[in-house]
C-alpha cells in the first residue's frame, strides 16, 4: 500500500483506493488525484485491493478490471457481498473494446465505468461527480410508501413488505427518483443526468443495466416500475 501522508493540513480527506498493476497508470492517476485534494491509497492486486477497502473503507475505488490473482471482476463482486464494504462507490477501468467487461462490472454492481485509454481530467470529473452526489440528493425526497415499497432518503434505506432490499448508492438513487417523479416517464438521458450527475450523456446502456439489476432485487415490486419503449423508465403511480 502506499498513501501520499505529508497531506495532513489539507481540510479534504476523501480516501480514493486505486487499484491497477501497471505502475506507470498507477502512477498518473495517483499524481492527478493528489493535485485534485484527494488522498490516494494504491494497491497492485485484487488481494490487496480487498484487504485494504476492509481495514480503511475509502470512499471510492478506482478498481482495474485486468488484476493478477484476482481480477477486477470478481474483487468488485466482492466488495458488494461484503456488508463492510458494499455501500463503497466503485468505478472499473477496462478495455476500450472488452465490451462484455463493462456490461459485467455494472451487473456485479460497480456504479460506473471509465474505458481506456482515458481522459485524466474525466476522470477526476467523473469521481467527484459520484463523490458529490449522496448530499446532493439526501434531503430532496420525502418517505415513500407505494405497493409494499418503502424508501426512506432520509435514512438511505429501501425495504419491501418489511423485507430490506440491499441496493447499492446508485440503485437506491435510482429507485428513490422514479418513486418521487412516480407517473412521468423519465428518459435515460434525464437519469444519467439526475442520478450520476453527467452533463454530457456517454452511454445510455449504463441505465438500462442498473435498471435490470435493481429489479431483480426489487422481486415483486419490480411491477411498480414500467419500460416505456424507446424513451425510458416510469415508476408507477399506485
Amino acid at each position: 500500500m502506499r498513501c501520499n501522508g505529508g497531506k495532513e493540513s489539507l481540510t479534504v480527506k476523501t480516501n480514493i483506493l486505486v487499484v491497477d498493476d501497471e505502475p506507470d497508470l498507477l502512477e498518473l492517476i495517483d499524481t492527478n488525484l493528489t493535485a485534485a485534494g484527494f488522498n490516494v491509497l494504491t494497491a497492485a492486486s485484487g488481494r490487496e485491493a480487498l484487504r485494504q477497502a476492509r481495514e480503511l473503507r475509502p470512499q471510492l475505488i478506482l478498481l482495474d478490471v485486468m488484476l493478477p490473482e484476482l481480477g477486477g471482476l470478481e474483487v468488485c463482486k466482492l466488495l458488494r457481498h461484503d456488508p463492510a464494504t458494499r455501500s463503497i462507490p466503485i468505478v472499473m477501468l477496462t478495455a476500450r473494446a472488452a465490451e462484455i467487461d463493462r456490461v459485467l462490472g455494472l451487473e456485479l454492481g460497480a456504479d460506473d465505468y471509465v474505458t481506456k485509454p482515458f481522459s485524466v481530467r474525466e476522470l477526476v470529473l467523473r469521481i467527484k461527480k459520484l463523490l458529490n452526489r449522496p448530499a446532493a440528493r439526501e434531503s430532496d425526497a420525502g418517505h415513500i410508501q407505494i405497493g409494499g415499497l418503502d424508501i426512506d432518503p432520509s435514512r438511505h434505506r429501501a425495504s419491501f413488505r418489511g423485507r430490506a432490499l440491499d441496493l447499492t448508492l446508485t440503485e437506491f438513487k435510482l429507485v428513490a427518483l422514479l418513486a418521487e417523479r412516480r407517473g412521468r416517464v423519465q428518459s435515460r438521458e434525464q437519469l444519467l443526468r439526475d442520478v450520476w450527475g453527467y452533463n454530457n450523456i456517454i452511454d445510455t446502456r449504463t441505465v438500462d443495466t442498473h435498471m435490470r439489476r435493481l429489479r431483480a432485487k426489487l422481486g415483486p415490486a419490480a411491477k411498480l416500475l414500467d419500460t416505456v419503449r424507446g424513451v425510458g423508465y416510469r415508476f408507477q403511480e399506485g
